[in-house]
């Protein structure tokens, strides 16, 4: 099964001009806790997906009670940076749509 599948909300946004957060939401406590212990969004396998260093993932923040992840990384580019194409970090999260969950 795919992350976008048991994810209800999969979104990439700013977080000031130096930092990107991406959001993932579910609908059930099952499908919340079937990714977290997946270990899908751990900081050495979001690393892996965004092929950036793990020392740039500044956080991943799993929230039970809004049955959420929220995972912040440095930007490679500030936001409006010469040569940026994303200036809201809006187009970020793409990559996640195709992530398997075991």
């Amino acid at each position: 099964m795919m992350l976008s599948d048991l994810a209800t909300v999969i979104r990439s946004k700013n977080a000031g001009p130096f930092e990107l957060t991406f959001d993932v939401l579910f609908a059930t406590q099952d499908d919340f806790m079937r990714v977290v212990r997946s270990e899908i969004l751990s900081a050495k396998a979001f690393a892996e997906l965004f092929r950036i260093p793990i020392s740039d993932v500044i956080s991943v923040v799993e929230f039970e009670p809004a049955l959420a992840v929220k995972i912040t990384i440095k930007r490679s580019r500030s936001s409006g940076a010469f040569g940026e194409m994303d200036v809201y970090g809006a187009q970020q999260h793409a990559p996640l749509l195709q992530v398997e969950v075991p």
